[in-house]
């Protein structure tokens, strides 16, 4: 507390004994099965996920991770949070993705996980969060403009 605050106090009530605000540590989320639940969101995807200890499998939509996520950007974009943490391998993930398309699915994925392994694990904050994971990419389609193409797309000009 700054000490215009301790003063104002002791000036108001001088027999109030001052305390500073203690620091509360943050408790893990897990369940009675023993997961902890995410949402993840980019673009226009929602994911909804859970992680537990494991072996490291993946399942999205009740496929498994390769199937669904084929190409392997997408795989290495839901890998970067436990690459960053060092958990690779440690956490089984259960996924249920709606709306988008691929690449925002597996963005809204890795957000989700980011979130799960922060709520189940509050010391790996820092980590996480230098590397931008926790942070929501807000970045959507420009809507259509009337009188256009597209959001900024002309139409053709035709000069006569």
């Amino acid at each position: 507390m700054s000490d215009e605050t301790v003063q104002a106090v002791e000036a108001a009530e001088p027999d109030a004994e001052i305390v500073a605000p203690a620091t509360v540590a943050a408790v893990p989320q897990i369940d009675d099965l023993g997961r902890t639940y995410a949402t993840g969101k980019r673009k226009d995807a929602v994911a909804r996920v859970w992680i537990k200890p494991g072996t490291g499998t993946l399942t999205v939509n009740g496929r498994t991770g390769e199937v669904y996520f084929a190409r392997p950007v997408l795989r290495m974009i839901l890998s970067q949070p436990f690459q960053v943490t060092e958990r690779v391998g440690q956490y089984d993930i259960v996924c249920t993705v709606s709306g988008g398309g691929l690449s925002g699915q597996a963005g809204a994925v890795r957000h989700g996980l980011s979130k799960a392994l922060n709520l189940r694990e509050p010391e790996l904050r820092g980590v996480l969060k230098k590397a931008g994971m926790l942070t929501r990419d807000s970045r959507v389609v420009e809507r259509k403009k009337y009188g256009k193409a597209k959001a900024r797309r002309s139409f053709q000009f035709s000069k006569r």
